[in-house]
């Protein structure tokens, strides 16, 4: 139990804010604390979430309820995430061999090819969580889960450290492969059942907006369009005026119309969302264990942004 302990306040300590008591970071340690990386983003995933949904309800606007949610899982990782997919985009974009590059992800400043890459994926991060849907703050979670578990996969057995020094170093090879698959499944049936719970069993939370109405923050619908049990057409609920129900536009992703029971409808979409954020981040290791000979902190950054930004964008399209 202490080992997982300290497994669990390494992982807390390296991937966060948050303060941790110090512990000795040994390989079997470090192994653990590579695995549990994703249970770290079911924590940032969720704080991410409740910044969203309160922002969005009180202010009325989803925009700013995203702006803020992403600024939060900025706040909360020290950005170090996205400065390591600037100094990535940096290293591979200089067409430097393998030492020139790592030198240039060393350097303190940023280049063009690193503005280009943070900003489009806070673009398309934002963007994503804009929606103004009860599938968001679920589409936020599973892509700050998917986002660590891409470091659980980048630090398993075989993938080897750019650096002989370095965070980098410290965790390349660590986790074995089986430990990866175990959190490969549990990250994915959390997820799973955060969306099947909020689907099937969470009430519609009403608050009021500026020009009298009730603002309904329909957490009971996550699935895309608005369907009953058995299939029948309701609407999207969005607002409350004296006591009538308004039904708002229904959404349009590649699901939305799919005969099936509607309550699959997001736990698949989602679930295929994380595939396509953990093939994004795989495609991404492999340039650049091939680029740079191995990964190193800011690889590690780089695939957890990269990850979060496509399994967002596949969200959107999905549902």
């Amino acid at each position: 139990m202490n080992g997982i302990g300290a497994a669990w306040r390494f992982a807390v300590g390296t991937l966060t804010i948050l303060p941790v008591r110090p512990v000795e970071a040994g390989r079997v340690v470090v192994g653990r604390a590579m695995a549990l990386a994703p249970f770290v983003g079911v924590l940032l995933g969720l704080a991410g979430a409740v910044v969203l949904v309160a922002t969005g309800a009180m202010s009325g606007s989803p925009l700013l309820g995203a702006v803020l949610a992403v600024g939060a899982l900025a706040w909360l990782t020290r950005a170090l995430h996205l400065d390591g997919l600037a100094d990535l985009a940096d290293g591979l974009g200089s067409g430097k061999p393998s030492d020139g590059a790592l030198e240039v992800m060393k350097r303190s400043d940023i280049g063009p090819f690193g503005v280009v890459a943070a900003v489009i994926a806070l673009l398309v991060q934002v963007a994503a969580l804009s929606r103004g849907d009860a599938v968001a703050w679920v589409a936020l979670v599973a892509a700050a889960v998917t986002g660590r578990l891409a470091v659980t996969w980048a630090c398993r057995e075989g993938v080897p450290p750019a650096r002989p020094t370095g965070l980098g170093a410290l965790v390349a090879g660590t986790v074995r492969r089986g430990a990866a698959i175990g959190a490969t499944f549990a990250s994915a049936a959390v997820v799973a059942v955060l969306a099947l719970v909020a689907a099937i069993g969470a009430p519609a939370f009403c608050v009021p907006a500026a020009d009298g109405t009730r603002v309904v923050l329909d957490l009971g619908a996550l699935f895309p369009a608005g369907f009953d049990r058995l299939g029948n057409d309701y609407g999207y609920p969005t607002s409350v005026n004296g006591g009538t129900l308004a039904a708002g536009p229904r959404p349009t992703g590649l699901l939305s119309h799919v005969t099936v029971d509607p309550y699959l409808l997001a736990p698949a979409g989602l679930l295929l969302a994380m595939a396509a954020g953990l093939g994004a981040a795989a495609l991404l290791r492999r340039r650049a264990v091939r680029r740079l000979g191995g990964v190193t902190g800011d690889v590690l950054g780089a695939l957890v942004e990269t990850a979060t930004t496509v399994t967002l964008l596949a969200a959107v399209l999905l549902l």
